[in-house]
């Protein structure tokens, strides 16, 4: 009895240990601090085999679907010049699409110099054999969304969600396989591409209502 009574207070003990060390974790940000993912987001995470985003970090995925990667720590400074792209986004839905379409921006400018992102082309994918130094549909998809997830944990998005990445793809039409990030309007519904696949390095990244990007080569 007496070393039954021991192995609950062990118990008690460790349970304790360990809800203080994940409260700080998370504290910290190095746990994710959503409390739900959908299964099609985890999977973008999952199918590659890195953690999914938290608010102190990301792994950044290039070379074509993820062959490449590189953890991005945020630094204080990075989250300043983040939340300053959204200060003035709180006015409406389509401002805070223009600020997530700087901070994508932003992104590229932050990590090109150091992974070589920065010689980087559209539309990229294995046929121009660069995949050093370049980003194919499935990275940029991750990238984007960890990116959106970032900034929701962040408290930095008001108007929207973040949605289930889409895909397009018919061959009998000649149209391209291609798939990307979204971002779910609150207020209406309406989901919109956050594309950085069919833009260059530092460029503006597409971003416009899934019903239209579906219909694009």
């Amino acid at each position: 009895m007496a070393w039954r009574v021991m192995r609950r207070r062990d118990a008690r003990r460790d349970f304790m240990r360990s809800s203080i060390a994940v409260v700080g974790l998370l504290v910290a940000g190095i746990v994710p601090l959503r409390a739900e993912m959908s299964s099609a987001i985890a999977y973008l995470y999952s199918s590659v085999s890195i953690p999914a985003p938290s608010a102190s970090q990301m792994t950044v995925c290039y070379g074509f679907v993820c062959r490449r990667r590189m953890v991005l720590d945020f630094t204080d400074n990075d989250r300043k010049q983040l939340t300053a792209l959204f200060s003035g986004a709180k006015a409406s839905a389509e401002a805070e699409r223009r600020a997530v379409q700087q901070a994508m921006v932003w992104f590229d400018k932050r990590v090109g110099p150091i992974i070589g992102t920065d010689k980087r082309i559209a539309r990229a994918d294995f046929r121009y054999f660069q995949d050093q130094q370049n980003f194919d549909c499935w990275d940029t998809t991750r990238n984007a969304t960890s990116m959106l997830l970032v900034l929701q944990d962040w408290g930095l998005l008001r108007h929207h969600t973040i949605g289930d990445p889409v895909f397009r793809g018919n061959v009998f039409v000649l149209q391209t396989p291609h798939n990307s990030a979204v971002l779910v309007e609150k207020g209406s519904g309406s989901d919109w591409v956050v594309d950085m696949w069919t833009r260059s390095y530092a460029q503006l990244p597409d971003v416009q209502r899934v019903t239209t990007w579906m219909k694009e080569d």
